[in-house]
């Protein structure tokens, strides 16, 4: 099963870098990316820009189509006033099956600020401890939501505990 993972970095460049390490990992078998997305929001900007990123894993696990929709419910449906911002919530529910909720997309948008950056990432088979030792390379990030189990989840926090921020759900940034 895959692993929906996000990552807020406190500054716009954050997200990237992690992509970087993210790719370097891949190639040491230490974990697969089967799709990611950015987003970053520049300071000054009204809104986040968002970036499909399936040139890295060639044909994407999921469409462009996902990320859009799913980042669109998440920065823009606010935005959007409210008819499109009402079928933009008929679309969340879909969502659900896949453990995206409306507490996921608030912790998100309420984390996901002017002049940060996110990595939406669908992997598997982490090496975890080598990832986390790996991710202490990256500027300070919190991980925000996965849809691990929480005993996995709870690993996974603890392995980036120490140097990096792991903060709790519903917990504020």
């Amino acid at each position: 099963m895959a692993t929906l993972t996000v990552f807020r970095f406190e500054t716009e460049g954050g997200a990237a870098q992690a992509v970087n390490l993210i790719e370097e990992l891949q190639k040491q078998a230490l974990i697969q990316l089967h799709d990611a997305a950015i987003v970053t929001w520049p300071i000054g900007a009204k809104k986040p820009r968002t970036k499909h990123l399936s040139h890295m894993t060639g044909r994407g696990a999921l469409d462009g189509t996902f990320w859009g929709i799913l980042l669109g419910i998440i920065f823009f449906a606010p935005f959007f006033g409210m008819p499109i911002g009402a079928a933009m919530g008929a679309l969340a529910a879909k969502f659900r099956r896949y453990g995206i909720n409306n507490e996921f997309i608030r912790n998100i948008r309420e984390r996901v600020t002017e002049g940060s950056s996110a990595v939406f990432l669908l992997t598997s088979g982490a090496v975890t401890d080598k990832v986390a030792d790996a991710a202490k390379s990256l500027p300070r990030f919190e991980l925000i939501t996965s849809n691990l189990s929480d005993v996995q989840e709870a690993a996974l926090r603890e392995a980036f505990s120490g140097e990096l921020k792991a903060a709790a759900p519903g917990a504020a940034a």
